[in-house]
């Protein structure tokens, strides 16, 4: 019986996917029943020949091969289906380098809080600093105001302003956290059922937070577990994210898509899950916000 699949969905990513996939392969032992299946949405980098030359080599990798881009939600979805796991499924993205025994001390966190719908561990990226988008608060209007007003960033250690990260947060310490990062994100499969996956109108931003506050929704915990870290490069597809600039594999139409994607994302979340609960006024202002953030 396999304890865990780890899903990866990749998009144009060889050489990042290769050396996560070489990561695993070595940062977990022997004991640890698991498979590994990528699921790949159309890439045009050539990544489909590597990804199927890897699993003649790698016996518990299972290839899926879109034909289509299906965005990051879809995609995972599909990994879903394939998997066999009955306890936890691991979501992982391709530009993540795991270290030694991150995913048994993960496993063990998750056996030992049995409220625990999801969990994730401590991102570090490049520069040293931590991904803030594995430690989040929901996106209130509030928070989100308070966040991309300056406030939160004037204040970063403040209940009142630093909601969208929370930012008073313990950093070194285990703790419950509103949402984390899809880039690593463990769930209890039990969970995971509950809360239904991956919501399927999000293709690329925001799906993470979506499902986490959907687990929540069904009375799971997330929780904040940095005793363990990995290595995230972070928007190596997209090619959106300042951190990864320079190594990004993007195009500059995918670039323009992936910004669209991501700004789509925050009006989803916000027709889905706040829209009914704020006067019309706020929701006017926040359109108007979103919009303005998309044009700058």
């Amino acid at each position: 019986m396999l304890d865990l699949s780890i899903i990866i969905v990749n998009y144009n990513t060889k050489e990042f996917l290769k050396k996560s996939l070489d990561s695993i392969l070595s940062s977990i032992d022997g004991k640890l029943n698991y498979e590994i299946i990528v699921v790949d949405n159309a890439s045009t980098d050539g990544s489909p020949s590597v990804i199927l030359n890897l699993k003649s080599k790698i016996l518990n990798l299972k290839t899926i091969l879109n034909k289509e881009n299906l965005g990051f939600s879809r995609a995972n979805n599909i990994g879903i289906k394939a998997s066999k796991a009955s306890r936890y499924v691991l979501f992982l993205n391709p530009d993540t380098i795991m270290q030694k025994n991150t995913v048994e001390d993960m496993l063990k966190f998750m056996d030992s809080n049995k409220s625990a719908g999801a969990a994730t561990c401590k991102l570090v990226m490049l520069n040293g600093e931590i991904d803030d988008a594995s430690h989040r608060g929901f996106p209130t209007p509030w928070n989100a105001f308070s966040h991309f007003s300056g406030l939160a960033k004037i204040f970063p250690k403040s209940k009142l302003f630093s909601g969208y990260n929370l930012g008073w947060m313990d950093m070194n310490s285990i703790h419950e956290i509103d949402a984390l990062a899809g880039a690593f994100m463990l769930v209890r499969r039990e969970a995971g059922e509950k809360a239904k996956w991956w919501d399927e109108d999000y293709f690329f931003y925001g799906e993470d937070i979506d499902f986490c506050y959907m687990l929540k929704q069904k009375g799971w915990k997330i929780y904040y577990v940095p005793t363990v870290f990995v290595t995230h490069y972070k928007g190596v597809s997209g090619g959106i994210k300042d951190v990864s600039e320079e190594i990004t594999t993007a195009s500059e139409e995918t670039k323009k898509r992936a910004t669209k994607w991501r700004f789509n994302a925050m009006r989803i979340f916000y027709k889905k899950h706040y829209e009914k609960k704020y006067p019309w006024i706020v929701n006017q202002l926040v359109n108007l916000g979103i919009s303005i953030r998309e044009n700058l």
